[in-house]
């Protein structure tokens, strides 16, 4: 759900030139890029889930060595590519000081996440740490800092012309999620009930974004698709517990539906590949580079497009990744 919550905000994230004001179309891209919107934060709470519990306790070199396997080496990989489709298919000039800048920042705007990651890994021994001993006091208080930073920094800016200063409340964002995780782990809540709020957390998203669109307008229009806007910090942490109070098959008889649990498992084992690499897929199915195929909202109404075109990149990431992910030598590059 995280990964293709990925590719539906990106897709629904295109550039349109064709009927840019028609409304229901306008509504569709809302509900799609709300519903994509949960996929970075279940990333980065799964990521907490399995690096901050208690029994994970190793010495630092260990961990960080673990994660170079992991993620160094695809980011080097990857980085090139990009670098060669900023020249070949965006037709950028890639100097020497372009090259140096993306490897500070990134060769390509989805490369955020990756930096946002190597960041909270930093942070990753101490929150260990923090996680194991901390009392449910403790944890209240870390999630109350965090809310504060997350929720009431940006409400001056939107209701008028006054602001925060950020120094205030100085609290890494992304690792509110991070240990938000690992503490969602142990929580325990009736299905129906969380059903209930993710889908009152997404309605209110989509609703909230429409009625800041007149007044507010401008970069506050979308407040509320903000990763740590108060109704998707809801809606994604309820959409956590529902997800891990799934009972997996033990073994292969008990799985009803093998065929899906196959794929299931192929996307999750390519997660990090297909994060790296839609990105590609997405544009040339959008720009028709590939004998002039295009599946592009210009051409295709958005209910149907977006859906349509996040399906097909799933399903061409899969069909590139797996069998490379065989090859040895490219295992551990692609991710």
């Amino acid at each position: 759900l995280a990964i293709v919550g990925v590719i539906l905000l990106h897709a629904a994230n295109e550039v349109i030139t064709v009927n840019p004001y028609e409304v229901l179309g306008w509504w569709m891209i809302d509900i799609y890029q709300t519903l994509g919107r949960v996929g970075v934060p279940l990333f980065v709470m799964l990521t907490g889930a399995l690096l901050l519990q208690p029994s994970k306790i190793e010495p630092v070199g260990v961990f960080f060595k673990k994660r170079w396997a992991r993620i160094g080496l695809p980011l080097i990989f990857w980085g090139a590519i990009y670098f060669a489709w900023d020249y070949f298919a965006d037709h950028l000039t890639v100097t020497s000081g372009f090259i140096f800048q993306g490897i500070l920042s990134g060769p390509y705007f989805h490369f955020w996440y990756l930096y946002m990651l190597v960041g909270l890994y930093l942070l990753t021994p101490i929150l260990r740490l923090v996680v194991a001993h901390a009392t449910r006091e403790i944890f209240k208080y870390l999630f109350a800092v965090w809310l504060l930073c997350a929720l009431f920094i940006p409400i001056p800016g939107i209701i008028g012309a006054f602001y925060i200063d950020g120094n205030l409340l100085t609290f890494p964002l992304w690792a509110g999620y991070f240990v938000l995780g690992a503490y969602l782990v142990n929580v325990k809540m009736n299905r129906q009930v969380l059903l209930g709020i993710v889908t009152f957390g997404l309605a209110l998203t989509v609703v909230g974004t429409f009625l800041l669109l007149g007044p507010v307008g401008g970069q506050h229009t979308y407040y509320f698709q903000d990763y740590f806007s108060p109704t998707m910090i809801l809606s994604t942490a309820a959409l956590f517990l529902l997800l891990t109070s799934i009972k997996v098959p033990a073994n292969q008889k008990e799985a009803s539906h093998p065929k899906i649990n196959w794929l299931l498992k192929q996307i999750s084992q390519c997660t990090l590949g297909i994060f790296l690499f839609h990105i590609i897929v997405l544009e040339t199915l959008q720009r028709g580079y590939l004998w002039d195929f295009t599946i592009s909202g210009n051409y295709l109404n958005s209910i149907v497009e977006v859906p349509l075109i996040t399906a097909v990149t799933l399903l061409i990431c899969l069909a590139v990744l797996i069998p490379l992910k065989k090859v040895p030598i490219l295992k551990n590059l692609i991710g």
